[in-house]
């Protein structure tokens, strides 16, 4: 078994995944003022918190190019970051909104919106190149939150990490062997938030511990 390269994006017409691919053109086709392509990360390479959700969402991020842009998610996900000061400015569901991200980056775990929200395992695995690429680039990281376990369970193998080590659960924080932290939510998600299984306050609980864990006083500890 070789070890893919790892590359930092992939390209406007990557050709990895022929069912993303195909979905990917289908939507070009339907919708061609649509974004329609891998949606890169939002947020500075140096900076200190990496974000991982699961994929773009059809007529959020694969319509507006930005993650978490355009949809239910997106809009807890950025109200709870201007709250905590990782994000300041106006956002308004849209790439040109103005909203800057401060010591903070927004991804995937794969970057092509999949069928029904549900990426296979053959694609999480093919796409896992770009996160790696993307963790080894980012010199200043200091913490992962992984909204969801396949992000959860996809950061750990971009750091060829066994996910027996580090199960997933909400509001948990695992320090990882190299240093970095690893916190888990649940999906911010309409459904998850529908179904009450995740709570304005729990997902806000998420990001009020990792702002101690950002804390200067922890690289003193």
């Amino acid at each position: 078994m070789t070890t893919p390269v790892l590359e930092a994006q992939p390209l406007r017409n990557c050709p990895f995944c022929p069912r993303l691919a195909a979905y990917r053109e289908a939507q070009q086709n339907a919708h061609p003022e649509w974004f329609n392509a891998p949606v890169p990360p939002f947020g500075d390479d140096h900076a200190e918190l990496l974000i991982v959700g699961l994929a773009p969402g059809l007529k959020g991020a694969n319509r507006t190019g930005r993650p978490f842009t355009g949809d239910y998610a997106g809009g807890l996900l950025y109200q709870t970051l201007r709250k905590f000061d990782f994000a300041e400015g106006f956002y308004d569901a849209r790439p040109d909104d103005g909203l800057e991200l401060r010591r903070v980056r927004i991804t995937n775990a794969v970057r092509c919106v999949p069928p029904q929200n549900k990426p296979e395992p053959g694609e999480i695995a093919t796409c896992r190149r770009f996160l790696a690429g993307e963790l080894a680039a980012m010199p200043r990281l200091r913490a992962i939150l992984a909204l969801g376990a396949i992000a959860h369970q996809t950061v750990l193998a971009a750091l060829g990490l066994r996910r027996g080590l580090f199960p997933f659960a909400h509001g948990r924080v695992h320090e990882l062997p190299s240093g970095l932290v690893l916190a888990d939510s649940y999906h911010c998600s309409r459904l998850n938030t529908n179904t009450g299984k995740l709570s304005v306050a729990m997902f806000e609980s998420v990001f009020a511990t990792l702002t101690e864990w950002l804390d200067p006083s922890h690289l003193e500890d």
